[in-house]
């Protein structure tokens, strides 16, 4: 039998997990949601898949647009967030793209989403989903409608801070 004493440290690179790519973990934003919500806390959650919807995941053909949360029965669901299906990854299901996809939140979470939710003029809308290693998360607020005023006085602070740093920059010059 052959023995070469580089056998181990080769052995032992083959073995190594593979390093993550470096990248944006964000599959979609909701950028309207903060336009159009104060947002006055965040939730992380889980979301319950099927097998289509984890390679659309990962294609990154997922809106979140229209989509928010309701209460039904003790459990938290996603309504209205679109997943695409790819024509190749789904040929032998029928696939939902808008189906309602259970979250998952542990209880002290869901009791604090409900107490929020049942005050008048509060809403529970998704504001991101993303990658956390392997898993898919969406990032959820509880959030209360903006009157028109406070949207354009959010435009008026913006704008006076792109300004601020063009000062700022040309300042040192």
């Amino acid at each position: 039998m052959f023995f070469d004493s580089r056998l181990p440290i080769l052995s032992g690179i083959m073995t190594k997990k593979k390093a993550h790519k470096p990248g944006s973990a964000t599959i979609a934003l909701n950028k309207r949601a903060r336009h159009e919500y104060f947002i006055e806390e965040e939730f992380e959650a889980g979301l319950a898949l099927q097998g289509w919807e984890v390679k659309s995941l990962r294609a990154g053909k997922a809106n979140i647009g229209d989509s928010y949360v309701i209460l039904k029965d003790g459990e938290a669901f996603l309504f209205g967030a679109n997943f695409t299906p790819m024509a190749v990854a789904s040929t032998h299901v029928v696939c939902d793209p808008t189906r309602t996809r259970k979250l998952l939140l542990n209880q002290r979470e869901l009791d604090s989403l409900y107490g929020r939710m049942n005050r008048d003029g509060y809403t529970v809308v998704a504001l991101s989903l993303y990658w956390k290693n392997a898993w898919c998360k969406v990032k959820i607020g509880v959030a209360k409608g903006k009157k028109q005023h406070d949207k354009r006085s959010d435009v008026k602070e913006r704008e006076w801070q792109l300004d601020k740093a063009r000062i700022m920059k040309n300042a040192g010059r």
